[in-house]
C-alpha cells in the first residue's frame, strides 16, 4: 500500500516576515506559520510544505504571484544553488532591518530582558567581497544542475573545486566566481582547477576516499598579503610538486604558499602538520598599529573591516580608564585582548586551543604589549575562584562565547564575582538572550548595538553592555 503524502500545497500567501536562520514567514489558512527558503517578505506565492510539525510547516515557494519591493536581482550565477549568501536577493537596507529585528526579538522575547533605546544595526560599507577566509573542496563527481540532469546527456566533466551543496557531505557545486573574497581568490581557484583536470591529477572522491586534491584554503589579508594551503589525500611528490610550482609561478603576489597531507576519514587540518613550501608560514593582519600573525590554523573574525568595528564598539563599551583590570573570556588570538590594552591596567584572556594562546602570546611580544597575559584551558574549568584569587578580580569582563555560548558553570562563576561591567560579544543572539536572563538579577543592560559581519547572509553579531545593579 502506498504511503499518503502529507504534504500541502497552499495558494497565494503573503509572505509577511523573515525568520531565524535565512527563513520567510507565512500563514497557512490553518493559522500555523510556514517557513519558507526562498521568498522575500512581501512576496504573494504558492507553498509547497515539506516538512509539518505540531507548531508549523516548512516549505518551499513554487509560484510567486506577485514580487515583494524588498527583491533585488541576485549577481552571483550560483544563488540558490549554493548555500552561501542566502540573502542576495534581498536588497541590503532590508537585510539589515531583519537583523536588527531578530537580535531585538530575541533579547525581549527569549531573555525576557529590558533594553535601552536600541542603537541602530551597524552596517557594512562592503557588502561584497567582504571575506578574508575562504576555504573549497575538490571533488570528482560534482553536483549537477536540474538541466544537466534533465537533458539526458552522458555529463563527462565531472570534476569540482568549490563548496558543499547544504546538508549534503559528499555533494560539491563546482564554482565559477564567487563574490565574497576580493581578487586574486577567484582567478586563483579556477587557475588550479583548470591545471589539475590539464595534468590530470586527480580531484578527491569522498565516498571512496580516494584522489589527489582534497581541500584549497585561501587567505587575504588588509595589509595586501595571501596566504594559499593546498590539502593533498595521497602523498604523490611529483604531482604536488607540479601543481606548488605552478601556483608559485602563475601567481607571485602569494605570500605564503603551504601544503597538507592529510590521509584521515576527515579534511580537518587542526591536527595535521602543515608545510611551507614557498614565502613565510604566515601572514599579518593590521589594526590601529597592532600587527596579528595569522597561520594557517589561527582563528581571525573573517570580516576585517567590520572586525575593527566590532572591536572598537567593545571597547567603547568596557569605558576603560586605565586603571581596570579587565579578563577576556574565550580570548581567540587575543585581538580584543591587545585591541584594549592601551587603556587597561591589565588583561588576562582565557582561550581552550593552545594554538591560539600561543598566536596571541607572540602577537603581544610583537606588538611590545606588556600588560597581558594568556592562559589555555576549558573555560569552565580553567575560570575558577582559584584563578580569580591568583590574578585578580576583574573590573571589567568581556566575553566573546561561540555559538552556544557560555557554559552555565561560567555564568554562575561570574555572578560568583561580579565585576562591575560586562561586555558580551555575540555571534548568536539567541544563546545570548538566554545568558543574559540568567545575568539579570545582578546586570542591567545600558547599551546594546548589533554589527554586520556577513552582508547577503542571516548572520549578524550584537554587542552588550551590562552593568552591575546597586
Amino acid at each position: 500500500m502506498a504511503r499518503k503524502n502529507k504534504n500541502k500545497e497552499f495558494k497565494n500567501l503573503e509572505v509577511i516576515d523573515a525568520g531565524a536562520k535565512g527563513k520567510s514567514i507565512a500563514k497557512a489558512p490553518d493559522g500555523k506559520v510556514i517557513f519558507i527558503g526562498n521568498a522575500v517578505p512581501g512576496d504573494v506565492v504558492d507553498v509547497q510544505t515539506t516538512k509539518k510539525k505540531r507548531a508549523f510547516y516548512e516549505g518551499t515557494a513554487t509560484k510567486i504571484h506577485e514580487f515583494s519591493d524588498k527583491r533585488v536581482e541576485p549577481p552571483c550565477i550560483h544563488f540558490s544553488v549554493c548555500g552561501g549568501c542566502k540573502w542576495q536577493f534581498m536588497g541590503y537596507e532590508h537585510q539589515l532591518f531583519y537583523k536588527q529585528k531578530e537580535v531585538t526579538n530575541n533579547l525581549t522575547r527569549l531573555g525576557k530582558i529590558e533594553l535601552p533605546e536600541v542603537t541602530p544595526i551597524l552596517g557594512s560599507k562592503e557588502i561584497y567581497f567582504y571575506r578574508n577566509k575562504m576555504e573549497f573542496s575538490f571533488s570528482d563527481s560534482r553536483w549537477l544542475t536540474q538541466e544537466e540532469i534533465q537533458s539526458g546527456k552522458d555529463i563527462q566533466d565531472r570534476n569540482a573545486l568549490g563548496f558543499h551543496i547544504p546538508g549534503m557531505w559528499d555533494k560539491i557545486l563546482d564554482i565559477k566566481e564567487c563574490h565574497l573574497q576580493q581578487a586574486p581568490s577567484n582567478g586563483i581557484r579556477n587557475g588550479i582547477k583548470q591545471f589539475a583536470i590539464k595534468n590530470n591529477i586527480p580531484f578527491f572522491n569522498t565516498r571512496d576516499q580516494k584522489g589527489m586534491l582534497r581541500t584549497l584554503m585561501i587567505r587575504t589579508s588588509s595589509t595586501g598579503e595571501i596566504m594559499v594551503l593546498l590539502q593533498f589525500f595521497e602523498d604523490n611528490k611529483a604531482q604536488r610538486e607540479l601543481l606548488l610550482n605552478f601556483v608559485a609561478e602563475e601567481f607571485p603576489e602569494i605570500t605564503s604558499l603551504q601544503y597538507v597531507i592529510n590521509s584521515k576519514g576527515n579534511d580537518t587540518i587542526y591536527d595535521q602538520e602543515v608545510v611551507c613550501y614557498k614565502g613565510q608560514d604566515h601572514i599579518f593582519e593590521e589594526m590601529e598599529g597592532l600587527k596579528f600573525k595569522i597561520n594557517a590554523k589561527s582563528f581571525y573574525q573573517t570580516n576585517s573591516a567590520q572586525a575593527y568595528e566590532l572591536y572598537k564598539i567593545t571597547r567603547d563599551f568596557a569605558g576603560l580608564t586605565g586603571d581596570e583590570v579587565v579578563y577576556d573570556l574565550y580570548t581567540g588570538t587575543g585581538t580584543i585582548a591587545q585591541f584594549v590594552a592601551a587603556k587597561a591596567k591589565k588583561v588576562i584572556g582565557v582561550e581552550a586551543v593552545p594554538e591560539a594562546i600561543e598566536d596571541a602570546k607572540q602577537n603581544a611580544r610583537n606588538n611590545n604589549i606588556t600588560n597581558t597575559e594568556f592562559y589555555v584551558g576549558d573555560m569552565k574549568k580553567v575560570f575558577t575562584s582559584e584563578f580569580v584569587k591568583t590574578h585578580g578580580e576583574p573590573d571589567v569582563l568581556i566575553t566573546d562565547p561561540p555559538r552556544d555560548g557560555m557554559h552555565k558553570d561560567v555564568v554562575a562563576q561570574i555572578i560568583g564575582i561580579l565585576p562591575q561591567r560586562i561586555v558580551y560579544v555575540s555571534c548568536n543572539s539567541a544563546t545570548q538572550a538566554r545568558d543574559l536572563a540568567l545575568l539579570d538579577e545582578h546586570y542591567k543592560v545600558t547599551r546594546t548595538q548589533a554589527v554586520d559581519m556577513f552582508p547577503q547572509t542571516f548572520h549578524v553579531e550584537n554587542v552588550v553592555c551590562l552593568e552591575r545593579r546597586q
